[in-house]
């Protein structure tokens, strides 16, 4: 979800009596790999870029969730929500916005 998606999916959760004791979930209902969204970063940033991997897998396999989809049924039921941007636009946004507030991060630095 981009996050002004997230954003009105609690405002409208908020504005409906009906939703109160409910499980909703605020989803977009469509699965984004890592290695799509690594691709649609490239796309965006740097076309030129290639993904390289040269590191043996840290994480146990048994560790990985392998497919994460939310529903969002009930909610749009309930309030007539649905997501605005796509996974692309939302994307963009992010980009430019980290792009015009690039002094606020320490590039190449590690820390927590």
């Amino acid at each position: 979800n981009y996050v002004k998606d997230t954003a009105a999916g609690f405002m409208a959760i908020a504005g409906c009596e009906e939703a109160i004791g409910q499980e909703l979930n605020i989803a977009t209902e469509r699965e984004i790999s890592i290695g799509d969204l690594a691709q649609e970063l490239i796309r965006q940033i740097n076309p030129e870029a290639k993904i390289v991997c040269e590191a043996e897998r840290l994480r146990p396999e048994k560790s990985e969730v392998n497919r994460l989809l939310g529903d969002a049924a009930r909610l749009r039921a309930l309030t007539g929500w649905a997501p605005a941007y796509t996974f692309e636009q939302g994307l963009a946004e992010t980009i430019a916005w980290i792009k015009q507030h690039m002094e606020s991060y320490r590039v190449g630095v590690y820390s927590l």
